[in-house]
């Protein structure tokens, strides 16, 4: 079988990253997770890297958790939910602090954590056709692990919105927030990608590395081991309520939710 996550590094330094799911529109699962860790393992060890370019095969970006997979999780021990959620939530952290420039590629749909995944990438580039939801509650579950990524991209007062609503939106409201940085037609979305990664090319490494650096001691994102630990038990317990086996419930049956009192 394909790998879930698919790399290389071309003559000039830049990686580009692709979620492989496209069947499923990229949702994550455990070997998706895996398979960025995979893909963070290699590029760490590559020593002339400048770059990494991170796209959706297929007709979206990413759609969020597959929530087959997070029913089959929720059933099994605390201990597993928290496993499950730390190699999610140390993806999206490593992806945050990579030493290089990250450019996110987005086309169709961006839900729950995709968002999370932009949200971590330095520059994200959006299609016309393009659509977010931070969408965990509408499923009885919380995005407790990409909230600071989200707080540094959008802010706390969008995060509040969105978050809490779970609505989506388009990609020039991404725009407007700061969630992405530029939103182009869809068949120009590549050419667009190439123009950014030029102008990345254009300043020196270390300068970059260190800008980034800098830049990410003054985020939300940059958060501490237990601050980190309090997010992933909170997102592993809230997998195993009641509330997400009714939410999960909702989205299997094509209902509303009926939330417990």
């Amino acid at each position: 079988m394909e790998s879930a996550v698919l790399r290389n590094v071309d003559e000039r330094g830049i990686a580009t990253v692709t979620l492989n799911r496209p069947e499923v529109n990229n949702a994550y699962d455990g070997a998706l997770i895996a398979g960025l860790h995979e893909a963070m393992d290699e590029l760490g060890a590559h020593p002339g890297l400048r770059g990494v370019v991170l796209r959706g095969a297929g007709r979206h970006f990413q759609a969020g958790a597959d929530l087959k997979w997070i029913t089959q999780i929720a059933a099994q021990t605390a201990q597993e939910n928290e496993r499950a959620s730390r190699a999610t939530a140390l993806a999206v952290h490593r992806l945050n602090t990579l030493p290089v420039p990250t450019l996110a590629l987005v086309q169709g749909a961006c839900f729950g954590g995709g968002t999370g995944i932009v949200a971590a990438c330095d520059i994200v580039i959006a299609a016309e056709d393009a659509v977010f939801s931070i969408s965990e509650t509408r499923w009885g579950l919380t995005a407790a692990i990409i909230l600071p990524q989200l707080a540094d991209a959008i802010g706390a007062r969008q995060v509040r919105r969105y978050a809490l609503s779970g609505e989506r939106f388009g990609a020039q409201e991404a725009r407007r927030i700061g969630l992405a940085h530029e939103v182009v037609p869809a068949a120009e979305l590549e050419a667009a990608g190439a123009r950014m990664v030029g102008e990345l090319l254009k300043n020196a490494p270390e300068a970059n590395a260190q800008t980034k650096a800098a830049a990410l001691e003054l985020a939300w994102g940059a958060v501490d081991e237990a601050t980190l630990e309090r997010l992933v038990a909170q997102h592993a317990a809230k997998r195993r309520s009641r509330e997400a086996t009714e939410g999960l419930a909702s989205f299997v049956e094509k209902r509303a939710a009926r939330w417990p009192a």
